[in-house]
């Protein structure tokens, strides 16, 4: 390879990455926010169920992005990479910036909800048509033989994304007073992300259409119906349906177990303060990153299926002792409390004749130095306790850790450790799928398995992991912390499997 042929493929992925990476920052934002936006999008009086209902928004987003593949996939085969991947940046970047306008649901109602929804929707739609331009965009330019390793800088972006999208929370929250935050701090996130999709857009907007694709629309060798040659063809149907259960469908879980669901894990289960959460995960993903590439690179020396193979292997046998690792660090039944400084504060306001709110406030430490605040708050009205749905007393009750040093560095390397599994199942995979098509159904065909296989499969874990975690603990399960990870393991072992059996070694050069 020239040194001119690498200044220009450098263009290509720094105009590539820039653009998907802020395309991630605007999807996440509203996962790293999940907390905060079911109090303002959602009713109040269930703090449970509004989490879960914004989950399950946010899941919404990824179970459209197979749609999204579709439609922009055609458009990528039909028109061109470059263009396709333009429309997408600013549908993504102007859908992030409208969820920032949205009143809360005590200004509009049900409203805020389901425009909630339908702006999370067109993000699905956007984000299912901009991987496979970038994916495709990067290795038609890349040379023979190194397409995993010039691909792999592609696959930082999703985790620079999510780093930058923290970054940004802990900068705006760090600005602001806690109130100013809760007040209308959180929206700053998302206005920001105009002015990067701005950029970006001025950016790749001077970008020349791929070579390889202008190639073969001056020899008229488009396809002319991208759907039906990609998933009417028996031949090419039997590879699309590889590559999703056998290497995305897997990949999607470990994704999104390694990064969100050890965040969310982190925020509910273990309680430890936000912005502490946000700092070590974001510490972890500094550490993990450049593994991306070191794992493109090594694929192409010894193949794609035996690095995401072993990273499948590995989250499986390993998931349970991890976050059962991470919940012992933080247990405070393993901690010794100092009693005297234990403070109970009640206070009680009363907000009309018939109806009060009784709130106690209890702050304890710990001979490490752990810190814990827990609010419970009593509902009251008519002098009398009011029920919740079981027929219990209505209290809720909200627990802060504040962890030391010792603990977010154990926490730092055990998150690490599962971007780690994340570096190895999705570092060379975008070369992986690019080389098992051919060019003139290329961003159709492979933006389909790898956008059902992370949208459907990795996008629905929060939802049901937590599900599963909630079951357990009304059920009393003494480690009920782990019954979210058997959605992710099963997923992970059921297409490690296929992918042993089915994908063979020298698919990567069936398409060079």
């Amino acid at each position: 390879m020239t040194k001119k042929s690498t200044k220009g493929i450098w263009k290509v992925i720094s105009a590539s990455s820039l653009g998907t990476m802020i395309e991630w920052y605007d999807f996440y934002i509203f996962g790293s926010l999940a907390v905060v936006l079911s109090t303002k999008f959602f009713p109040s009086d269930n703090p449970t169920a509004a989490f879960l209902s914004t989950l399950a928004t946010f899941a919404a987003g990824f179970v459209v992005r197979p749609f999204g593949a579709l439609f922009f996939g055609r458009l990528g085969d039909l028109i061109g990479r470059k263009y396709t991947f333009m429309v997408t940046l600013l549908l993504m970047g102007g859908a992030t910036f409208l969820i920032g306008c949205i009143p809360s649901y005590e200004t509009i109602g049900y409203m805020a909800p389901v425009l909630v929804l339908v702006l999370r929707l067109l993000q699905g739609l956007a984000l299912g048509g901009e991987y496979g331009g970038a994916a495709t965009y990067v290795a038609e330019h890349a040379p023979k033989n190194q397409k995993g390793y010039w691909t792999s800088w592609i696959q930082t972006t999703a985790t620079v994304g999510l780093f930058v999208s923290l970054v940004v929370i802990l900068i705006t929250k760090g600005t602001l007073s806690k109130e100013a935050f809760d007040e209308w701090g959180w929206r700053v996130p998302f206005w920001v992300s105009i002015i990067m999709v701005f950029i970006s857009y001025m950016i790749r907007k001077n970008m020349n259409e791929s070579p390889v694709f202008a190639k073969a629309k001056a020899e008229g060798k488009t396809a002319t119906n991208p759907l039906k040659e990609s998933f009417g063809n028996k031949f090419n149907l039997k590879f699309v349906l590889l590559a999703l259960f056998g290497a995305t469908m897997g990949q999607g879980v470990v994704w999104y177990t390694g990064q969100f669901y050890a965040m969310s894990f982190m925020k509910t289960v273990q309680c430890i303060e936000s912005s502490q959460v946000d700092t070590l995960l974001g510490i972890a993903l500094i550490f993990g990153t450049p593994f991306f590439v070191f794992f493109g690179w090594l694929s192409d020396k010894i193949g794609r299926k035996t690095i995401m193979m072993s990273g499948l292997l590995l989250a499986i046998f390993l998931y349970r002792p991890i976050y059962r690792a991470m919940y012992t660090t933080t247990d405070l039944a393993l901690k010794t409390e100092i009693v005297a400084k234990t403070k109970v504060i009640p206070s009680i306001k009363e907000v009309d004749a018939t109806k009060m709110d009784s709130i106690y406030t209890t702050t304890k430490m710990y001979i490490d130095g752990t810190a814990l605040e827990e609010i419970k708050t009593k509902h009251f009205e008519a002098g009398k306790l009011m029920l919740d749905d079981k027929g219990k007393d209505k209290i809720e009750t909200k627990i802060t850790k504040t962890i030391t040093n010792s603990d977010r560095w154990m926490l730092v390397f055990l998150v690490f450790i599962q971007v780690l599994f994340v570096t190895m199942v999705y570092g060379p995979i975008a070369a992986f799928l690019v080389e098992m098509f051919p060019v003139k159904i290329r961003y159709t065909s492979m933006s389909l398995p790898y956008h059902v296989g992370n949208g459907i499969f990795g996008g629905l874990l929060p939802a049901i992991s937590t599900y599963f975690v909630t079951t357990a603990k009304d059920a009393g399960d003494v480690e009920f912390y782990l019954e979210g990870l058997w959605y992710p393991i099963g997923i992970a072992a059921v297409c490690f499997v296929i992918g042993m059996i089915y994908i063979d070694r020298k698919i990567n050069t069936l398409h060079d």
